[in-house]
């Protein structure tokens, strides 16, 4: 019977994402393809430094190693590298004794197009255009961002935040402060108090987490999960009730009203943050490492502004 990747969390990441591709991808952009194949080749002994997501991932694959039993958890390195250029990639997994068995190497094409193949439930990548692809495809899927700090806390456990309209949930709260303003967003959300708000494109994802560290039962969980959201508690119950719906418990909620995020993530240790509006992301990139989720109605108004400004300049 083949192998299959059900009821696994299945992590696509490109190499990029994963490892510091930045000499290389500077010699790509300045001298070419060839060129940066014979850099590749070159240096393929040089074991790569991390990149952003490193700890995210080493994180998730050393939960398989907790659990003990079967494997819950699957890391798929999805590169725009072939195969030749590649193997450094795969002489530093071995390298750092990470347990990446499955990946897909598309020979200069965008990768995104395995996302639903491997079935998977959140697609990191720093090409833009390929997580908006993912997104659009249903995917959870974020763009990692460099970080502004290096400075890390470390700790043993696995710590994911996430905001909540555009990420968590739809952004269809979002959508009424965006045309009517905070008051009739506000008004909104408490008169729909009792009403669940739809999911947004990573509630699979935190559904899978939570699955996972249910299966911990009375252990100590290594996985912990906060809500930071810049609603503030006069917009709290839809939330809290719309998670109970779903049967999703956070371990955290923070809820701001408004107030930068990066320090309370700092706070948290975040091992990564999920958010839809770069100014939250520029916030948080100071203290954490960082997603950029290019969803919803904020950045669908951005990427109007941008195409209309492109069409003047034409």
């Amino acid at each position: 019977m083949p192998d299959t990747l059900n009821d696994k969390l299945v992590v696509a990441i490109s190499s990029r994402a994963l490892f510091n591709l930045e000499a290389g991808h500077k010699v790509f952009e300045e001298e070419g393809l060839e060129a940066y194949r014979h850099y590749q080749v070159e240096h393929e002994d040089c074991v790569l430094e991390p990149g952003e997501a490193f700890l995210l991932v080493r994180k998730l694959l050393n939960i398989n190693h907790l659990l003990g039993d079967v494997p819950r958890v699957e890391v798929i390195l999805l590169s725009r590298n072939s195969a030749d250029t590649g193997l450094r990639v795969f002489n530093s997994i071995e390298e750092y004794g990470l347990d990446i068995r499955r990946a897909a190497f598309c020979g200069g094409e965008s990768p995104y197009r395995y996302v639903p193949a491997f079935n998977s439930h959140l697609f990191l990548s720093t090409d833009v255009d390929d997580v908006r692809s993912a997104l659009k495809d249903g995917f959870a899927a974020a763009t990692v961002l460099s970080s502004i700090s290096k400075e890390r806390q470390e700790t043993d456990e696995l710590r994911i935040a996430f905001d909540g309209d555009a990420v968590i949930f739809s952004d269809e709260a979002e959508r009424v402060y965006q045309q009517s303003g905070l008051q009739a967003f506000t008004e909104a959300e408490r008169s729909s108090a009792h009403q669940p708000l739809p999911g947004g494109p990573f509630k699979p994802f935190l559904a899978m987490l939570q699955d996972i560290q249910l299966e911990f039962g009375e252990r100590h969980c290594p996985i912990r999960t906060a809500l930071v959201t810049a609603r503030s508690t006069t917009a709290h119950e839809r939330v809290i009730r719309t998670l109970r719906s779903w049967n999703i418990r956070l371990d955290e909620a923070i809820f701001l009203g408004g107030l930068d995020k990066g320090a309370f993530l700092k706070a948290f240790q975040a091992d990564m943050f999920f958010d839809d509006q770069v100014r939250h992301c520029d916030s948080a990139r100071a203290h954490v490492t960082t997603g950029h989720v290019p969803h919803g109605v904020t950045n669908e108004l951005k990427e109007r502004v941008l195409n209309t400004e492109s069409e003047q300049e034409e």
